[in-house]
C-alpha cells in the first residue's frame, strides 16, 4: 500500500479512528485511575502501621525462678501507645483469682495506667509465687480490658485473656546464670570481709528453718531489685 492510499485510508476513516483513539485514552485513564487509587490505599495502610501501637500482654516466669511469675506488658507496634488503661476481671477461680488480680495490680501502672508507652517498651506486673495455693492458682483465669489510642487519635479497646493454666507442665534445670552469678558474688565478696578482717572460723553448716528464711529473704529483695530495674 503506497502512501497516498494510506492517507487516503486514514482521511475516508478519521472519525471511526477518533473514536477508537478517545476509548483507548479513556480505558487508560481508568485503569490509571484505578491503580493510582490501589497505591495511595496502599501508602495509608503502611503509614498507618508505623504510626499504630499494638500492646501485648503474656504471662511470664522469671529466669532464675520459674515458680514466680508475673504479667509481661509491652508494646509490640511501631507507633507509641497513649492514655493506656488497664482492668482486669475474673473469668474462672472466684477468690484465688480475685487475689491474683490483686497480687499483679501492685504494679501501680496496672492501677492508674500510662501516660505513654513507646514502640518495645515493656513493662512488669508485681508478681506471684506458684508455691502457694498451686492448685488453685493453676486453674485460674482472668480478662484484661486494654484501652488505648494512636498518636493520631485512633482509639483501641482489646483483650487480653491470661490462662494460668498454660504453665502446667513447665519446669527449669538448673539454676539461671543470672541468679547464679548475683550469689556468686554476693558469697565472694563475704570471702573477702572475712580476709581483710581476719575474721575467719571453721564451723560445721547446719541448714536451718532460720536458713531457709533467710534464703527467701534474699530471693524476695532479689525479686524485688529485679522488678524495679525493669519498671523505671
Amino acid at each position: 500500500m503506497s502512501t497516498s492510499e494510506v492517507l487516503d485510508f486514514l482521511n475516508k476513516n478519521s472519525g471511526a479512528l477518533t473514536v477508537l483513539f478517545t476509548a483507548v485514552v479513556t480505558i487508560s485513564t481508568v485503569v490509571y485511575s484505578i491503580l493510582t487509587g490501589k497505591l495511595v490505599s496502599e501508602t495509608t495502610k503502611m503509614r498507618q502501621v508505623q504510626t499504630e501501637p499494638k500492646i501485648e500482654i503474656t504471662i511470664k516466669p522469671f529466669d532464675f525462678a520459674i515458680n514466680i511469675v508475673r504479667l509481661h506488658v509491652r508494646n509490640i507496634g511501631l507507633g507509641p501507645a497513649i492514655n493506656v488503661t488497664f482492668n482486669m476481671k475474673v473469668i474462672s477461680g472466684g477468690e484465688i483469682a480475685q487475689a491474683l488480680i490483686d497480687e499483679f495490680s501492685k504494679a501501680n501502672f496496672l492501677q492508674i495506667g500510662l501516660k505513654y508507652f513507646g514502640p518495645a517498651q515493656e513493662r512488669y506486673s508485681h508478681y506471684t509465687q506458684l508455691t502457694k495455693q498451686y492448685n488453685e492458682k493453676i486453674e485460674s483465669i482472668i480478662v484484661i480490658e486494654i484501652s488505648y489510642q494512636s498518636t493520631t487519635g485512633v482509639k483501641y479497646i482489646e483483650q487480653s485473656i491470661v490462662d494460668m493454666s498454660e504453665l502446667k507442665g513447665a519446669y527449669q534445670l538448673g539454676t539461671p546464670n543470672l541468679y547464679s552469678m548475683a550469689k556468686s558474688l554476693e558469697k565472694i565478696q563475704k570471702d573477702i570481709s572475712h580476709i581483710v578482717s581476719g575474721h575467719k572460723k571453721i564451723s560445721a553448716q547446719i541448714y536451718t528453718a532460720e536458713d531457709r528464711q533467710k534464703e527467701e529473704e534474699d530471693l524476695k529483695a532479689f525479686i524485688e531489685k529485679n522488678q524495679n530495674k525493669h519498671n523505671t
